[in-house]
Parts: structure tokens; C-alpha cells; sequence
């Protein structure tokens, strides 16, 4: 008997789905009430940080390098008071196989599908971890299917995912591209149901313990060349995995006192799933579209339970707009010689204009850069936001609309982050994560105060303040 193809029968299998594409029993580390055992997921499902540096040496995976940007430090340090101006520094992620850093993720997941016995994987994303996966399946033996959010209703995609469909295509991969809407998700489990392949997902523990050795590389890196660890890190953030990742092997190498920061494009006003504004963003990834809903609500992945928890991690946060890292990229071409996508141009943006803020003996390191060329250059994105009657010119960059315009700063002093209050989203996810429950027990309240890395007295007040104690 064939199976019920429809959306609501589809959606209402995904957890028996989800399971035999992870050969992860979620259930296994669920407690009473609102939480999980989460450090009991990541070491019984995951690696050792020994073992995934072994794995991602097999396919030539991490040991980037760590680079000091002299120049765009010297630019700080001249819109900065005298004696401040901290050393910038970025580990070139795009030297990996696949041009990203999401290759350490999908190092991990692919090397593991192919350990259980999968014939292939399957991953749904529109970015740079499509073609992580296609790569790191060509190396190891294994089918690909790559499942995008591409187009609007009038068929007209966004240029950086159109690229990214052709390097999936490149490794080998099959890539399905679909319009911008609920889809996707139901697209993804038909397919993991009807091919038996490996979910890759960015948020399986694999994934996200993959990104531990960037954060571990980083710090020892740093400590050689300066003889320190880093005083802060500052992480482009999106679904959360890179932050949570980065930090865990910060931690694993001992720098403990190193503060994690975040960093998103702020696209305030558009909607991600609105077919109408799918095309007014220039930024498809690590931006508050995704960065936010992600750290308040990190479980909406497309796993029972994500493993990328920022929020734990996240010491700071804070947002730029789309003209401030378009400058930031040309920057770093034009100062640094380095050519390199946008997203790490993100935490750039950020690290120019704090390293203003700090004394010159301190190190800001930027954990990420990615591949650029055809549609992840910037040029595409302003001429493709051109066509869609984006206004783009030379001004104050806090007058910029997301979908409106784009706003180039006329001077790189105008460059100023904004900071995402962290108490704003520890009160929305603890909101989120109480809104099926009458009232919490003491183990629940011992799990929202790890999840938000507060204490028991803000925790408590927010519960009162909901009602739920």
C-alpha cells in the first residue's frame, strides 16, 4: 500500500522520518517538562574534537589560515582616539575545499552517513552548506540531492543562490529548486522518505560539533602568533551553528575568558517567506531574518532538536545594514587583496567599528571568510537590487530601509553597529519555550537558565511576569 503523499500526512510522519534519516532516537535525551539533556546529545551522538579533526584532514577540511588584517586595522585605528584601534585579525575559511567553513559541518555529517551505511544525503539549504555537502559526497562516494528556496512566483532567483545551485551541480550534486514558501520542508521529508538517504542537516550534532575545530584552530592559532588568546570573536550569525559551534572549541582550547560575539545584517521589515520581498534582500544568509528567530526559537530547525544553541554561547549581539558590509568587503579586497564573499564581511563591519573601541594591545578575530565569483560577487547583488528598485547610493548609513535601499557610508567612521539588547531575546526565548505549558517545574527553570546564560532571578521574573510560576 502506497504511502499519503499529501502535505498534512507528509508533515505528520516527520518525526518517524526524521529519525531513520539521522539514526539519532531524540527521545533519548528528552526530560520531563520543557528541556533535553543537551551535552549528553552532543557527546553520545557526536565526535570527540580528536576525532573530527582526523575526519576533516581525510578531505583536506580546516587547518586555514589565520590572517592579520594590517592595513584595515590601520583604517580603525585613524577614525579612532589615540591608543585605541585593537589588531584585526580572520581565519580564511574560504581555503576550504568547498570555499566556506560550512565544510568542517559537512565533513562530519557525510563522514557519519557513510559510517551508518547510507547511500547518500540529503540537505536542505539555500547557501553555502549545499555545496559543503555536494563536495564532501563527491569525496566520499556518495549520492547528493540539495533541496533550495530559489525564486519568487514570477520565477526570478536570487543570483547567490543561483550560484550556489551551480557549485552543487559542479560536485555532482542533484538540485532541486524551488519557489520561496512552505514547501521546502515538505519537499525535504518526501525525499528522505522515498530515498532512505541521510538527513545532513546544519543542526544534527555532527554538524555543529564539525565547527568546534574552527573555534579550537583559532584560538591556538592566535596564541602563537601573539602570544595570547583572542579577546573577542566575533561570529556572522544565522541559524546559530557557526556561533555555537566556534565557541564550543574556544572553549575546548582553554580560552575561556575570550567573549563571543554575533553578527547579523539587518533586514528589519522584510519577510523571509513573503514571495513579494524574497527579492529585496541582497544578503541570503547571516542576517536577523534568520539570525533572530533562530536564537529565540533555535528547535524550528529541521531536527527535533537543533544542536546550534547561540544564545547560550552569545555574550553580545549586534546588527549592521547591507551597505555597511558591501563597504567592508570592498575594503578588505582593496586594502587586504583578499577577494571574498559577503557574510564574513558581516562580523567585519562589526570588528572595524568596535576594534575603534578598544586599546591597540587587544585582538578582534573575525572566525570566518568565504569563496566569492558569478552571483555571490557584490556587484551581482546591487544590480540585481537595482532591478528590483532598490535606490543605492552614498550616505549616512542609518537612513538605509532593508528592501528600500542600500546606503554605502560616505566615510568609514559612519560605520556603527547596532546592539541587539540579549535580555529582549532571553525573554523571547523563554517565552517560546514555556508557551505549551501551564506551569514549569524547578528542572525546567534549571534548563531556560543554561539556555539563556542568565541566572535564576531574571529567569524567575520572566516566568512570574508569563504566569507560569
Amino acid at each position: 500500500m502506497s504511502l499519503d503523499k499529501s502535505y498534512a500526512a507528509v508533515m505528520s510522519r516527520s518525526n518517524d522520518i526524521m529519525k531513520k534519516a539521522l539514526g539519532i532516537d531524540y527521545g533519548d535525551f528528552e526530560k520531563e517538562g520543557i528541556g533535553f539533556d543537551y551535552e549528553k546529545m552532543m557527546v553520545e551522538t557526536g565526535y570527540t574534537l580528536e576525532e573530527m579533526q582526523k575526519i576533516q584532514r581525510q578531505t583536506g577540511v580546516g587547518n586555514t589560515p589565520l590572517l592579520e588584517l594590517r592595513n584595515i586595522t590601520a583604517l580603525a585605528r585613524s577614525c579612532a582616539k589615540p591608543g585605541f584601534g585593537a589588531r584585526i585579525f580572520v581565519k580564511d575559511e574560504a581555503c576550504n575545499p568547498s570555499g566556506s567553513f560550512k565544510a568542517r559541518r559537512a565533513a562530519n555529517a557525510v563522514h557519519h552517513a557513510k559510517k551508518l551505511g547510507y547511500k547518500g544525503v540529503i540537505a536542505a539549504t539555500s547557501g553555502n552548506y549545499g555545496a559543503a555537502v555536494a563536495s564532501q559526497a563527491a569525496m566520499q562516494g556518495l549520492k547528493c540531492i540539495i533541496v533550495q528556496e530559489c525564486y519568487d512566483s514570477r520565477g526570478v532567483g536570487q543570483p547567490e543562490i543561483i550560484e550556489k545551485a551551480r557549485a552543487c551541480e559542479a560536485y555532482g550534486a542533484e538540485v532541486i529548486q524551488l519557489t520561496v514558501g512552505p514547501e521546502l520542508f515538505y519537499t525535504f521529508l518526501s525525499l528522505l522518505e522515498e530515498t532512505g538517504y541521510f538527513n545532513a542537516s546544519l543542526y544534527s550534532p555532527f554538524g555543529i560539533a564539525g565547527v568546534e575545530t574552527l573555534g579550537y584552530e583559532l584560538a591556538q592559532q592566535t596564541k602563537e602568533m601573539t602570544g595570547q588568546f583572542p579577546n573577542l570573536v566575533i561570529c556572522t550569525n544565522a541559524g546559530g551553528g557557526n556561533l555555537t559551534g566556534t565557541a564550543r572549541g574556544l572553549q575546548k582550547a582553554g580560552a575561556d575568558q575570550t567573549k563571543i560575539y554575533a553578527a547579523s545584517v539587518s533586514l528589519k521589515g522584510l519577510h523571509m517567506a513573503s514571495d513579494t520581498q524574497f527579492n529585496r534582500k541582497s544578503f541570503t544568509t547571516g542576517h536577523t531574518g534568520f539570525g533572530v528567530p533562530f536564537t529565540t526559537s533555535p528547535d524550528r530547525s529541521d531536527v527535533p532538536r537543533s544542536a546550534a544553541r547561540p544564545l547560550r554561547y552569545m555574550d553580545a549581539y549586534y546588527t549592521v545594514n547591507q551597505g555597511e558590509v558591501f563597504y567592508m568587503t570592498e575594503a578588505l579586497a582593496q586594502l587586504e587583496g583578499l577577494e571574498r564573499g559577503p557574510a564574513g564581511s558581516v562580523s567585519l563591519a562589526v570588528a572595524f567599528a568596535l576594534a575603534q573601541e578598544l586599546p591597540e594591545d587587544q585582538i578582534i578575530v573575525i572566525q570566518e571568510t568565504e569563496y566569492t565569483g558569478a552571483g555571490k560577487h557584490l556587484q551581482s547583488q546591487l544590480s540585481f537590487a537595482r532591478d528590483n528598485g532598490v535606490n543605492i547610493y552614498f550616505g549616512e548609513p542609518k537612513e538605509e530601509v532593508a528592501g528600500v535601499s542600500i546606503v554605502f557610508p560616505t566615510s568609514p567612521s559612519l560605520i556603527k553597529p547596532v546592539a541587539i539588547e540579549l535580555e529582549t531575546l532571553r525573554r523571547s526565548l523563554i517565552k517560546n519555550a514555556v508557551a505549551q505549558v501551564e506551569k514549569v517545574s524547578q528542572d525546567d527553570i534549571n534548563y531556560l537558565i543554561v539556555e539563556t546564560n542568565s541566572d535564576l532571578e531574571f529567569v524567575t521574573k520572566i516566568l512570574k511576569e508569563l504566569g507560569k510560576v
